[in-house]
């Protein structure tokens, strides 16, 4: 029912498509405009506005429809970026609408990260006019976890019982829940003034490093189930979305913290190893792999590319990452996410849900691959206009 809701909300306030002869009657510079990342990453946002019945999902999953979910969440905090960056109006009331008809509240599960992520929009609709209500729940499911810490390893076993059974979720014991949680805990702290958050997430964040990250890899494994696995041709196991939401979740993180502050000078020294090691690994088409190190013969992929991509342009803009080392691999991942738009509309290439690499079509598309290419298109604008 929220989920119609909304979508009937939203609709109302989606720009009405331009005639055909119109658009052919532009002009050579409007034309090209239409083409620089912001008309791109605007178009493809009312494109997916006007899609949130999850009809056009390749899978569905018991989540997949649930607008308070991670799968539509990440969506949401790539609609912040695009708001921050100069988006159209209706980008930024439509991340207040949305808010207002989950009436501000996470998702089910008290303490799992995805069910969290949903709160870095909340926070950012606070900033932006939507006032104390819309911060007063996110702060409460953070006040519980902290009164109420799981006290279980990061060790990933699922039980017969099921998934939802998994002891360890209770922590942030597989890669992705760096990008879902960290960010929201920060930015709780930036806005109450209680440090209270950031140094829980930031005592978690480096717990799950310490055992997800490979040093001699530079990268994550997905969780440890993942640590003695090996493909055919026996390399290591680490899935290409898995370690974007690692480095783009660094990029949420480190400007939060404080500039030349310990925590931010450790994040950012982790960042830039992360992006020397990737930087080795884009392929010449510009993608990266969904297995990071089997790139031979391996699709394209947009979601895993969409994360690297805006981590390398904001690495290059917050002056982390040498110029003229990483700004064309920015622009190499952008052209490559620019080559995923398919004729309908739709951002292609996205690898379906899952906690591994695994095959993807053209057609594929999801919500967070979407948050991810509004992602990287603020980032590759930032490095357009350097006065900024």
């Amino acid at each position: 029912m929220i989920a119609r809701t909304l979508a009937l909300l939203l609709a109302a306030s989606l720009p009405a498509a331009a005639p055909s002869a119109a658009i052919a009657a532009k002009p050579a510079a409007a034309a090209a405009s239409q083409q620089a990342p912001l008309a791109l990453a605007a178009r493809l946002a009312d494109w997916q506005l006007g899609r949130l019945d999850s009809a056009h999902v390749s899978r569905v999953t018991t989540e997949t429809r649930n607008p308070r979910a991670w799968e539509q969440a990440v969506f949401w905090v790539g609609m912040t970026a695009l708001a921050d960056a100069g988006g159209p109006p209706n980008i930024a009331q439509a991340v207040q609408t949305m808010g207002k008809a989950n009436e501000w509240l996470p998702a089910r599960r008290p303490y799992h990260a995805d069910d969290l992520v949903i709160t870095q929009s909340y926070l950012w609709a606070a900033k932006h006019g939507a006032g104390p209500e819309a911060i007063a729940p996110t702060r409460k499911a953070f006040d519980f976890i902290l009164a109420n810490p799981a006290h279980v390893t990061l060790a990933f076993y699922q039980p017969p019982e099921g998934y939802d059974q998994t002891e360890c979720l209770k922590r942030w014991c597989w890669c992705d829940a760096l990008f879902m949680a960290p960010p929201a805990m920060l930015e709780l702290s930036r806005q109450t003034g209680d440090p209270r958050y950031k140094d829980f997430a930031l005592e978690e964040f480096w717990a799950t490093t310490a055992f997800l990250f490979d040093p001699a890899e530079h990268l994550y494994y997905r969780d440890s189930r993942f640590f003695e696995k090996r493909d055919e041709a026996k390399n290591k196991l680490f899935w290409s979305r898995g370690n974007g939401w690692v480095f783009a979740g660094l990029a949420r993180m480190i400007p939060l913290l404080p500039e030349g502050s310990a925590d931010r000078k450790k994040l950012e020294a982790l960042f830039v190893e992360m992006a020397v090691k990737l930087k080795t690994l884009q392929k010449p088409d510009g993608y990266w792999a969904p297995s990071l190190l089997a790139t031979a013969g391996s699709p394209p992929e947009s979601s895993g590319t969409g994360f690297y991509t805006y981590g390398m342009a904001w690495g290059v803009k917050a002056g982390l990452l040498d110029k003229a080392t990483y700004e064309p691999i920015a622009r190499k991942g952008w052209a490559a996410l620019v080559k995923s738009l398919q004729p309908d509309g739709r951002l292609g290439w996205v690898q379906q849900v899952s906690d591994k690499p695994e095959t993807v079509e053209p057609g594929d598309t999801q919500y967070y691959g979407v948050g991810a290419f509004l992602l990287a298109a603020t980032a590759i604008d930032a490095l357009d206009h350097p006065a900024r």
